[in-house]
């Protein structure tokens, strides 16, 4: 779902409601000859819904171009990049200013084909190796949510993908999963600071209003948008953030107060200084939620994901939550 029409499109879609016919291969093919809806982890086709843009409405990026840390100036100091290190290679940052308006991202960084992916409706922004198999993946932007989440499609078979989840739910790669890779979101200045020479993606050449949040006081809302599943439990809020490490979930709010908190084998802590991406008409004005990383004993970064709680009540129904005193 997407920019200006957000409120009003929610009104809408609950007003209508969901039919059989809409929440169907029959209603899909059309668009999508090439899936072969008869592999399927879905239960219900009901399951996976409009989100707005038809495929490729939100235009995923490919290739992407990188200018000097050093140089850029267009990027306020709090603004959230999802940050890439791979060994050996030079640091790179991908702004979620633009992934707001792309949420994929296809680059190569040393020889290892990333998928750099952001959905704002559920604040989720993960990195994968684009490889299964003996094949290289490239992915694009489905326009279906399933859980409020993005649906991602393989260009090669077509097939579906979630993307909170980094799996196959329809077509031939259903049920494979793809490797998560070590990354994080953080400040731009927090970027700089520690990879002065380090690299970020330059502003891609759409018409976007790059900067801007289209999700004015999303992550602020009492309902995420286009879901109907459960709220999560023990009184957590639906759209409070939550750091996932497999299948536990460590409240954000309990780390803002408590700092780094060390338990089930990983280390995670929290800093001031970021931005919520999904706050304030300019992201660089949001406030603040923080800097997560994650660690384990030897000080190594961990694949992991900054969600909001519902989502992760939803694709990890009998996760942990790591609540304090527990």
């Amino acid at each position: 779902m997407r920019p200006r029409l957000f409120f009003s499109a929610i009104t809408l879609v609950l007003g209508l409601g969901i039919t059989a016919v809409q929440a169907s291969p029959e209603f899909w093919r059309y668009e999508w000859p090439d899936t072969d809806f008869e592999q399927t982890s879905v239960e219900s086709w009901t399951e996976i819904l409009s989100g707005g843009p038809p495929k490729d409405g939100i235009p995923a990026l490919d290739d992407p171009t990188f200018v000097d840390a050093g140089k850029e100036n267009r990027i306020g100091d709090r603004e959230p990049v999802i940050t890439v290190e791979i060994d050996g290679e030079t640091p790179r940052a991908y702004p979620i200013r633009y992934l707001t308006w792309h949420e994929i991202v296809n680059d190569e960084v040393g020889g290892v084909p990333v998928a750099v992916t952001f959905c704002p409706l559920c604040n989720s922004g993960m990195t994968f190796d684009r490889r299964v198999g003996g094949d290289v993946l490239s992915f694009g932007v489905s326009g279906k949510l399933r859980n409020s989440d993005m649906v991602m499609y393989d260009r090669e078979t077509q097939s579906w993908w979630q993307q909170a989840i980094g799996t196959g739910i329809v077509g031939r790669y259903t049920g494979t999963e793809l490797t998560q890779l070590p990354s994080w979101m953080e400040s731009w200045a927090e970027f700089k600071a520690r990879n002065p020479e380090g690299l970020v993606m330059d502003e891609p050449k759409w018409r976007r209003a790059y900067g801007r949040n289209p999700y004015v006081s999303y992550d602020s809302s009492t309902r995420p948008f286009l879901y109907n599943g459960e709220m999560p439990p023990h009184g957590i809020l639906p759209l409070a953030r939550v750091v996932r490490v497999g299948d536990r979930a460590w409240p954000v709010e309990r780390l803002r107060v408590e700092g780094d908190v060390t338990e089930a084998g990983v280390t995670i802590s929290w800093n001031a200084g970021q931005a919520s991406a999904l706050d304030s008409a300019r992201i660089d004005q949001g406030r603040d939620v923080g800097t997560i990383r994650v660690r384990d004993a030897q000080g190594n970064d961990l694949p992991h994901d900054i969600l909001f709680a519902f989502a992760f009540h939803a694709f990890w129904p009998d996760g942990e939550w790591m609540l304090a005193g527990s």
